[in-house]
């Protein structure tokens, strides 16, 4: 007869034996007066769970503190003020006002698109997008990589973010071939397009699809760089009552459909949101075989 502690079950993207799931309980119990995120950096530390690049997987983590206090199985601590997420609140300097407007031809421009590190060009690039993209300004979600698009002289012309995927959706998953199980294991390889900016003083025809080309040439490697694996698949939601995704249509992006009308994190269809459109990339040939597990990940 199998030892029950050796029975396991799968939660937010790993196995969990009965043991595991002590292990998470008494943490928490114990020490009751750390934060959520310690007390998530202490449960990942005790059972090696980490991403393929070595972190500490911390969000996932929350995510089954969150499971395991609504099934009343732990009490978590308060929230405390700098564990909240920012949902705006970015100071608004004379660095991003508008300046001349900025014409051409993508040839003549030759514009790149370049990953944003140190805290001086992320600063800068969040107030971009608080000030002029519609959605505002967001932390993103787990792993993520935000793009500045340039023009030959240095000068930006637009912001570009990639963060999480969205944890379920129908037409995505019927699409790709999915199980539940493969989902949970393998979300992790597709990554959203969360924001697309070009700035509202810049005027070059197909800027935006030439942009996202040259984004989907470097991400993976990017991703590789940073988070220690290969993303194999893109995707994006377009609102139709605003824009009518010409520049992923241009850019060979697929339409896959419509959303339900949940939050791109809505599991359980508590948060409704407007109706978006769906498109996809592949970012590599073999990405179902890979999602679906019938090839190694690409890491």
């Amino acid at each position: 007869m199998a030892d029950a502690r050796e029975e396991t079950i799968l939660m937010c993207g790993r196995d969990f034996t009965q043991e595991d799931l002590w292990v998470v309980k008494q943490t928490v119990r114990i020490f009751h007066k750390l934060s959520r995120k310690e007390l998530a950096q202490t449960v990942c530390e005790h059972l090696e769970w980490v991403s393929p690049n070595g972190r500490n997987k911390v969000e996932s983590c929350l995510e089954l503190f969150a499971k395991l206090e609504a099934a009343g199985e732990i009490k978590l601590p308060k929230k405390q003020s700098s564990e909240r997420r920012a949902s705006g609140g970015i100071a608004i300097t004379t660095e991003t006002d508008a300046p001349s407007e900025i014409t051409g031809s993508v040839a003549s421009v030759l514009a790149a698109v370049k990953p944003v590190f140190g805290k001086d060009d992320m600063r800068l690039w969040n107030q971009y997008v608080a000030r002029y993209h519609s959605l505002g300004y967001k932390q993103p979600f787990g792993a993520h990589q935000r793009y500045f698009i340039y023009a030959r002289n240095g000068e930006p012309l637009g912001c570009l973010l990639f963060a999480a995927s969205a944890w379920a959706l129908e037409m995505r998953d019927c699409w790709i071939g999915w199980t539940y199980e493969d989902r949970s294991r393998r979300l992790y390889l597709v990554v959203n397009n969360t924001r697309f900016l070009i700035f509202p003083w810049v005027r070059i025809k197909n800027l935006a699809s030439h942009a996202l080309s040259l984004t989907t040439k470097r991400i993976r490697q990017d991703w590789q760089e940073r988070y220690g694996y290969k993303p194999v698949l893109l995707e994006t939601f377009v609102d139709p009552a605003k824009y009518r995704g010409t520049c992923y249509k241009a850019a060979n992006w697929t339409f896959l459909g419509e959303t339900t009308g949940r939050g791109r994190m809505d599991r359980y269809t508590q948060h409704l949101s407007s109706v978006k459109h769906i498109y996809a990339y592949p970012l590599e040939r073999g990405f179902r075989s890979i999602l679906c597990g019938e090839s190694r990940d690409n890491r």
